[in-house]
């Protein structure tokens, strides 16, 4: 499948917004629908109505009162994914129809979050009929699981894996989540209040303010070593700010042996969403170069893949390739 660019908007200061939710999602392009789910979570959540079945009688288990399984569109991704993960875990399971390994996975799937008693709903996505759901989340194989809590990926796996393994990764999620999903929780508790510091640093980078975000979430982390959340986000937004300084045309006008070209190069293709390119340009300089210029263009990979989750395919091809090119 291939990878969202959106590049008509390159130069305008949503697209730069967008560039650096992207990044901080860890790489699946959820940032416009982001937007809707941070919303609903700042509203007070409110236990929703028992549903009743036909003659009005409420139901007898909590794991009735929603479908398990609910099959989602590019229309309905926003309401059933997105929103929905803000009350409850949502795992996605991307298949096709063409695809032998989906229909070994899928069952296995629909099995489990059947006897889930409402912890976790199943979403699932045909990547052929709905594509731009397939291209936010860079499918490259299918079949593809991705799991969803409070609006962003948190967890995701290729391939199929056996229903016990599924459940020892779903259990996971769900004791790291703990009672941070309204719908997952015995009560109706109140969430944490927002770190004021975090919500004006939001506010100026929403603003189009990435120098004001940027000292804002760079003081916080260095009171709190420990806020991962604003060390983050300032790398992210460090990265926006110097991939978008860079003349376009640097990609197509590198010289092969400009060490600082080539790096160039790598961030725009980067901010165009295109990490594979990014990655092969500077392991390629690392191929051929030594000494400092190696040295750099290494460190300058490394810093790169923080900005994803470290468990992206492409995160970790690249890494083998660097491997490759160093030993």
């Amino acid at each position: 499948m291939t990878r969202p660019t959106n590049r008509q908007q390159a130069a305008s200061a949503a697209r730069q917004q967008a560039a650096a939710a992207v990044a901080m999602s860890g790489a699946v392009d959820l940032s416009a629908l982001k937007e809707r789910a941070d919303a609903q979570r700042q509203q007070p959540q409110r236990p929703a109505p028992p549903s009743r079945s036909a003659d009005g009688a409420a139901p007898s288990s909590p794991a009735r009162t929603v479908s398990a399984v609910i099959d989602v569109t590019d229309a309905t991704f926003e309401t059933e994914v997105l929103t929905r993960s803000t009350q409850q875990l949502v795992v996605v399971d991307l298949w096709a129809e063409w695809c032998g390994p989906c229909k070994q996975l899928s069952p296995v799937l629909e099995s489990l979050a059947a006897r889930a008693q409402g912890r976790w709903v199943l979403a699932k996505i045909d990547v052929d009929a709905n594509q731009r759901i397939a291209q936010a989340f860079r499918v490259q194989s299918i079949p593809m699981v991705v799991a969803i809590a409070q609006g962003q990926p948190v967890a995701a796996f290729n391939g199929v894996r056996s229903e016990a393994e599924i459940t020892s990764w779903i259990d996971e999620i769900l004791s790291q989540l703990g009672d941070a999903l309204p719908g997952m929780s015995a009560g109706d508790e109140m969430p944490e209040p927002e770190d004021p510091r975090m919500a004006m640093a939001e506010e100026r980078l929403n603003a189009g303010d990435f120098e004001g975000a940027l000292a804002a979430y760079r003081a916080i982390a260095e009171v709190e070593p420990g806020n991962t959340e604003a060390a983050s986000a300032a790398r992210n937004i460090e990265f926006v700010m110097r991939a978008q300084a860079h003349d376009p045309a640097i990609v197509h006008n590198a010289a092969p042996h400009d060490v600082d070209a080539q790096l160039a190069a790598a961030d725009v293709l980067l901010l165009g969403q295109e990490p594979d390119a990014a990655f092969d340009r500077i392991i390629n300089v690392v191929k051929v170069t030594s000494g400092d210029d190696r040295t750099r263009a290494r460190t300058r990979l490394l810093e790169l893949f923080e900005l994803f989750d470290p468990a992206e395919p492409f995160v970790v091809a690249a890494r083998r390739k660097l491997a490759t090119a160093l030993y």
